[in-house]
């Protein structure tokens, strides 16, 4: 499995996932001559994605699905209330496939597995991804109001975990939004701070855990150096070594080679002294 995170953060974010001869997207939030440019610089092409997983109707997870799926023939999975949602986007002649939180569905050779989290969106989902092969496991948990027990156990025994970091705590405070933006935004129905983000990586731990991706960070309360040391640091106090990464904007992250990533971790990622 290779894991490449397009781009993450207020205006837009999508992630690739590639595994066996699976190539597919989680979330289209940026246009689709962009989904293709970004693509390309991960050597894929836009007519190889063989699905488009939503996990929510808001913008910046959505915005090119519509014509990328029409442009390339791509199928679109997501829940009935996110279509409902997203009919501004949607033309129906696009091939859109209908799943249920809680109940996974193969996408070629992967197994998607959502989960219920807790945002201000129509019916927000994570995605638990894993490879049928070889059990290799991707969580994506972006836009999370706050951690339940339902995400926590959706989320146990990923290989590669991309998490919330969007804001700092302090950064949000005396930022420049309104006050009901803030408030939104720290609410249990908006987004995970650096110091909650970081506090629940160490609480999804475990020795299978070879790196954890920070994503969906503000570009008006956070910096990517902030959450690299928040998180950072909650980690290694937990004596957990791997590779950690902040995924950006503006351009896509290499691509992750989970097994790889595995091997050169392996059980040397955890250190109790």
């Amino acid at each position: 499995m290779r894991v490449g995170v397009l781009g993450s953060g207020s205006s837009g974010n999508s992630t690739l996932v590639w595994a066996g001869g699976t190539r597919a997207l989680v979330d289209a939030g940026f246009s689709a001559r962009q989904l293709e440019v970004r693509l390309e610089s991960l050597g894929v092409a836009a007519e190889e994605i063989a699905g488009i997983v939503v996990t929510h109707d808001h913008g910046d997870h959505t915005r090119g699905m519509g014509v990328f799926s029409r442009r390339h023939g791509t199928p679109l999975y997501m829940t009935e209330r996110t279509r409902d949602a997203c009919a501004s986007l949607l033309r129906g002649t696009e091939d859109v496939r209908l799943y249920r939180p809680g109940r996974p569905f193969d996408l070629g050779d992967v197994r998607v597995e959502p989960f219920l989290t807790v945002h201000d969106a129509a019916d927000p989902v994570g995605v638990a991804v894993v490879e049928r092969a070889t059990g290799l496991r991707l969580g994506v948990a972006t836009d999370l109001g706050r951690p339940t027990a339902q995400i926590r156990h959706a989320l146990e025994g990923c290989d590669v975990l991309i998490l919330e970091a969007n804001h700092d705590e302090l950064m949000l405070a005396t930022g420049p939004y309104p006050w009901s933006v803030k408030q939104r935004i720290a609410s249990s129905h908006g987004h995970l701070s650096n110091q909650a983000a970081a506090r629940f990586a160490v609480e999804l731990l475990h020795p299978r855990l070879a790196g954890v991706v920070l994503a969906h960070l503000s570009s008006e309360c956070n910096r990517a150096e902030l959450a690299l040391e928040v998180v950072g640091h909650a980690l290694a106090e937990a004596g957990w070594q791997g590779h950690l990464a902040v995924a950006v904007q503006d351009e896509p992250l290499p691509l992750i080679d989970v097994e790889e990533l595995r091997r050169r971790t392996g059980p040397s990622q955890f250190s109790f002294l």
